[in-house]
């Protein structure tokens, strides 16, 4: 009688155990995601720039290691990149964009009116360009066909296209601090990355095996791809048009390289950017300063649209290529949800996207009763 007592007596001891155990675990797992929403909350501020700063370290990850491979402490060598990239982005940015805004509608306002003087008919001086004589002139009539038609159709959101590169402006201005910060991310991505990766890689592996490592450098190869064939080939057709407008005399360089870098990341406005360095050559024409003008003609058909053809291959395959049409949703539906820093986070989202979804698809499907 004494034992089966003791046995009916167990099971409501063994049933507040249980219930005990499930509130211990809930309140962990309650303490949990509080801390996560905490630590969310502290990090929302600075999210786009751990991204951009990510996406910035990702990206100059082989001129890191070519320092440290000659000797070069990772310390050091990560005050050298980011006095490097200090000097060639943050520097000039901090200097062009307070007046952006102003500058790129005054810049437009330029471009626009060469682009209805643009003459019906190529010139003789541009027909007879070596070599690219007669594309230029093919591409001249080609723009004076459709010029008419272009006008008439964007001439109702002329005010709102206006307002919205006034904007861009304005935003760019305004994600200075944002760019300062992301160097500074980058700096550390810099200097602790390697323990950083390896930490990835484990916690990687711990979740999913090879194939969760896989999908780790799948994505950094997926993000280094974008930021060099769109973004790095962006960057270089914005510093050549700003170079060659400044050489030629052409007002408002810098904003005009800087419409072009834009124009060349987002990939559908890519065509402008011989719109631009056309209406160029034509201000420069009409100023009777034919020689500089048909500098710009051979200097935007060669140095800047040749670059895309030629630059952006090559860097693209030190990568891993993304579709062209992630490429796009990322920019713009970056730049809607971030500002102007989205035009860079968002193709790289994408691209870590679009690399971990290829490293899964890569690893297979284990066969049916395996």
């Amino acid at each position: 009688m004494a034992a089966e007592s003791d046995g009916q007596g167990g099971a409501p001891q063994a049933g507040h155990a249980g219930t005990v155990l499930i509130a211990e675990r809930a309140a962990v797992l309650l303490m949990l995601a509080l801390l996560l929403y905490g630590v969310g909350r502290v990090l929302e501020p600075f999210a786009l720039a751990i991204a951009l700063g990510a996406f910035i370290a990702i990206g100059t990850w082989p001129a890191r290691e070519a320092l440290v491979s000659r000797g070069v402490r990772p310390a050091l060598a990560s005050m050298v990149l980011l006095l490097v990239l200090i000097l060639a982005v943050a520097l000039p940015a901090t200097l062009i964009v307070p007046d952006l805004g102003d500058q790129v509608v005054a810049t437009v306002t330029v471009a626009r009116n060469a682009l209805e003087r643009l003459s019906p008919t190529p010139p003789a001086w541009v027909t007879d360009l070596p070599l690219v004589g007669s594309g230029a002139g093919r591409l001249w009539a080609q723009l004076e066909g459709a010029r008419g038609n272009f006008t008439e159709v964007i001439r109702p959101y002329s005010g709102a296209i206006a307002s919205m590169l006034v904007s861009l402006g304005q935003a760019a201005a305004a994600s200075l601090m944002q760019i300062l910060l992301s160097l500074l991310v980058a700096a550390m991505c810099w200097t602790g990355g390697d323990r950083t990766v390896a930490q990835l890689r484990e916690i990687a592996g711990r979740l999913g095996g090879q194939t969760g490592i896989d999908a780790v450098d799948a994505a950094g190869g997926a993000v280094r791809g974008v930021a060099w064939g769109v973004v790095g080939t962006g960057l270089i057709q914005g510093v050549l048009m700003g170079v060659g407008l400044a050489i030629a005399g052409v007002p408002g360089a810098v904003v005009l390289g800087f419409l072009a870098m834009i124009f060349s990341i987002s990939q559908v406005l890519g065509p402008l950017i011989v719109v631009m360095w056309l209406a160029a050559a034509a201000w420069l024409y009409s100023q009777g300063s034919t020689g500089w003008a048909i500098f710009m003609v051979v200097w935007g058909l060669v140095p800047v649209s040749g670059s895309d053809n030629i630059v952006r291959p090559l860097l693209i395959q030190r990568g891993s290529a993304m579709p062209l049409g992630l490429i796009i949703i990322g920019v713009f539906g970056g730049m809607i949800a971030f500002g102007f820093l989205g035009l860079f986070v968002g193709p790289a989202l994408l691209a870590v996207a679009h690399g971990l979804l290829q490293a899964w698809r890569q690893a297979g499907v284990p066969a049916r009763g395996t």
